[in-house]
């Protein structure tokens, strides 16, 4: 059996191969993809396969995936232009005669009114439509990516366009987790999964940092427009801060809120909570 895993330098994908490791996959029966093969030199010495590979080279993902059983398509991080790359890697894994196709997508993407719903909306709808077997794992937010900001938290406060709305956020470990239990047979085929962890506002993780801290640490609600402001005063690129506050927008709206505990199912256990991450993170 061969398992290709997609963007495996990035956090999600390095996860996932750890994962499938830790269930007793091979490491030789595990192939990990990346643009610079460079940068998996470690995962080289472990015994995984290494392969280059490029979203925006058909070529390159031809012989990629040659022999998978299984693909691990970790949903590309260029918005904007996902919508080919990922027709790229369809294309290339219906050539290959790929058995499973397991993709990243985004909670709600069919309803959802955000950004980054669209480019995974459409790999969806071109998934179901290449008559691969596959799998699509609509995780919500990461929770790294309000550990990532305490510095700033502990400093400013926590602000954001996200109203009394609920995030259903959860670590990449736990989607890294839930993706390896699919790839070694958990879950059925031709299914959508709605993944996510204990739902919490903004406010309520600014009177958790607190609670933990020991600071008075509050939650300043803006206009979408205003956070965008915010954010690229803060350094962030124009186009990515945009795509941001629009994100604070759906979860006003709900659309990171996941009903269901499909997370806790696939992976066995509850997901790590807020408070926990706050806590390793601090």
């Amino acid at each position: 059996m061969s398992i290709v895993v997609t963007g495996a330098t990035g956090h999600l994908g390095r996860l996932i191969v750890s994962a499938l490791l830790r269930r007793g996959v091979p490491a030789g029966e595990i192939v990990a993809l990346a643009r610079d093969t460079g940068r998996l030199a470690d995962l080289a010495g472990r015994g995984i396969v290494v392969r280059q590979a490029d979203y925006n080279d058909p070529e390159s993902l031809r012989a990629a995936f040659a022999g998978a059983d299984k693909l691990m398509f970790v949903s590309g991080s260029e918005v904007g232009q996902r919508a080919l790359q990922h027709r790229n890697v369809i294309a290339a894994a219906r050539e290959a005669g790929v058995g499973l196709v397991v993709y990243t997508s985004i909670t709600r993407a069919d309803t959802s009114s955000m950004i980054l719903a669209r480019e995974h909306l459409e790999t969806e709808r071109e998934l179901a439509a290449s008559g691969l077997p596959y799998v699509i794992l609509r995780n919500s937010w990461y929770l790294e990516n309000y550990t990532g900001q305490l510095p700033t938290y502990l400093e400013h406060g926590v602000a954001g366009a996200a109203g009394e709305g609920r995030v259903s956020a959860a670590t990449r470990a736990d989607y890294a987790e839930a993706a390896a239990a699919v790839l070694t047979g958990a879950g059925e085929p031709n299914r959508v999964y709605e993944l996510g962890g204990e739902p919490f506002t903004l406010a309520e993780l600014a009177a958790e940092l607190s609670r933990q801290t020991g600071r008075e640490i509050g939650y300043v609600d803006l206009p979408v427009e205003k956070y965008a402001e915010v954010l690229v005063g803060a350094g962030v690129p124009e186009p990515f801060a945009a795509v941001l506050a629009d994100s604070d927008r759906g979860i006003a709206q709900g659309e990171l809120h996941v009903q269901g505990d499909d997370l806790a199912t696939l992976i066995g256990q509850r997901p790590t909570t807020l408070a926990e991450a706050l806590r390793a993170a601090l």
